[in-house]
């Protein structure tokens, strides 16, 4: 144990626990494991035990009470229930941004908004116009989105060799992308409505907010009450996942327990005399729980659950959804069919141009600037990262394409996202050679 508080590592330990590094640390390590899992279920799909993998993640799973059937299959579960915790954690990663981080500025944050909202309106622009009057133009939304994970994967290649600026210029644009595909998901992908179920869902989100107000903080309650809308979301007909993102931007970001309060019960317990605290000292034993519980109340809600749940979301539910949903059989795929071409055209071609004119439009306008070291070519560079659009692009295929287009349409996601990858990574090697 160390004694001398001048011996802690500050420093470090800050760099760690800062939020916005912390989460690209855990988006570039689960980026990599992320890969992993996709050419693990790749080569399960093409090998002898192809059925019984691809089989596996239709066991239907569930509960049935009198005439409510919960029963559906682990994919689903999957698709529909892990990922809401996914764009939960990124709706709290978007607040935290605009309400405590780097994106408190709005011309800063007005950059990768412009940027991710031309990230969506062209390529989905280009994919029409190609698949007019063609089978499969439903599946538009499968060109919209960016996968966080491996974007900052492929940044933490260059580690501090190009502007960190970058970084939060794509996290963030990502994070905006893929809000904005999921709120498309809930609106264009969706059952016929069921008034009812939505009515309580949309109740049971009033009870949260209530609840909120009233100073309620234990997460099992939230979570609880989270499952609860989610149900009724599910049942609606509405998207189930739309229930992370609303249930994310409701999180507070306010604190409990002000820096002041923090720094004078701290205080109290340090200007205690030393004494053994095993022999009955009341008093010593309930100033540090109450030390130990205001060091948590210090942090917001939004920060809290985003510590809590990112490692999850990053090192379990990725790999799973990929495990799920990335088993294509090679052979199945025809590059031919014109939605393979609309959809690689539209996250190869169309993510770049709309992120860099879109970019560009709120710059020459005046509505956004360029951040502190970030420069034309390096968005030149990431706007071709953006159209890795595997998680997102291959969760909206499954709801989108019948059987008959969905595995062409899952290769060429895949065909997509790796040239995309390819093409920005080689432009940042070009850009950061010429810069030594």
């Amino acid at each position: 144990m160390i004694d001398d508080p001048q011996t802690l590592p500050h420093e470090a330990a800050d760099r760690i626990t800062k939020p916005f590094v912390r989460f690209l640390k855990i988006e570039a390590a689960a980026g990599g494991l992320l890969l992993l899992a996709v050419l693990l279920a790749l080569a399960l799909a093409n090998s002898p035990w192809q059925e019984a993998f691809l089989g596996f993640w239709e066991t239907p799973i569930g509960l049935t009470f009198g005439s409510l059937d919960f029963t559906r299959s682990l994919r689903h579960w999957i698709n529909d229930g892990l990922m809401t915790l996914f764009f939960f954690v990124l709706s709290l990663e978007l607040k935290r941004e605009i309400v405590l981080g780097e994106l408190r500025n709005p011309r800063q944050a007005a950059l990768p908004f412009a940027g991710a909202v031309g990230g969506m309106v062209v390529p989905v622009s280009l994919f029409l116009a190609m698949m007019y009057g063609q089978p499969g133009v439903h599946g538009w939304g499968t060109v919209m989105a960016t996968d966080t994970a491996f974007v900052i994967g492929c940044l933490a290649l260059f580690r501090n060799r190009i502007p960190p600026t970058l970084r939060l210029f794509l996290l963030s644009l990502a994070i905006f992308d893929d809000v904005g595909a999921i709120l498309v998901v809930a609106l264009g992908y969706g059952e016929a409505l069921t008034w009812s179920a939505l009515g309580l869902g949309l109740l049971g989100i009033g009870i949260v907010a209530t609840a909120s107000r009233l100073g309620i903080r234990s997460i099992p309650v939230y979570f609880f009450m989270g499952a609860a809308v989610w149900l009724c979301f599910d049942a609606s007909g509405v998207h189930a996942t739309i229930a992370g993102v609303i249930l994310g931007l409701m999180t507070p970001t306010r604190i409990w327990v002000s820096d002041i309060r923090l720094r004078v019960i701290l205080g109290r317990v340090l200007a205690a005399p030393n004494g053994d605290h095993r022999q009955g000292d009341v008093a010593g034993h309930h100033d540090l729980r109450q030390a130990g519980r205001a060091l948590t109340e210090s942090l917001s809600p939004v920060e809290r659950l985003e510590m809590m749940l990112h490692p999850w979301v990053g090192f379990a539910i990725m790999p799973i959804f990929a495990l799920a949903n990335a088993g294509i059989t090679i052979g199945g795929g025809d590059f031919g069919q014109p939605v393979s071409v609309a959809i690689i055209v539209g996250l190869v071609l169309g993510k770049p141009i709309g992120v860099l004119g879109f970019s560009w439009l709120a710059v020459r306008s005046g509505l956004a600037v360029l951040a502190p070291g970030l420069s034309w070519p390096f968005i030149i560079a990431g706007s071709f990262l953006t159209g890795i659009g595997f998680t997102m692009s291959l969760f909206i295929a499954g709801l989108a394409f019948d059987l008959s287009v969905l595995n062409a349409a899952k290769l060429s996601i895949l065909s997509g996202s790796a040239l995309s990858a390819m093409l920005g990574v080689a432009l940042l090697i070009w850009l950061t050679l010429r810069r030594t």
